[in-house]
């Protein structure tokens, strides 16, 4: 059986596991889900939810603030 490699760009993350990347509660994420406050990109699978990593890096990108 062959292993499909996942291009970096499509990898999905649990809402757990973007909360921690993020370095916030999964609270914190629900919430700006919720109130779509920040928006971040999300995609809904039945009643789970998963993040992909490109668009927690974007996020992470967009709201860097360099002194």
């Amino acid at each position: 059986m062959a292993i499909a490699k996942v291009d970096s760009a499509f990898e999905r993350l649990s809402n757990p596991e973007a909360a921690q990347y993020l370095g916030v509660s999964v609270h914190t994420l629900d919430s700006w889900r919720c109130i779509k406050k920040p928006f971040i990109p999300y995609l809904k699978v039945g009643a789970r939810v998963f993040y992909r990593k490109a668009d927690l890096d974007a996020f992470l990108a967009a709201n860097t603030v360099e002194g």
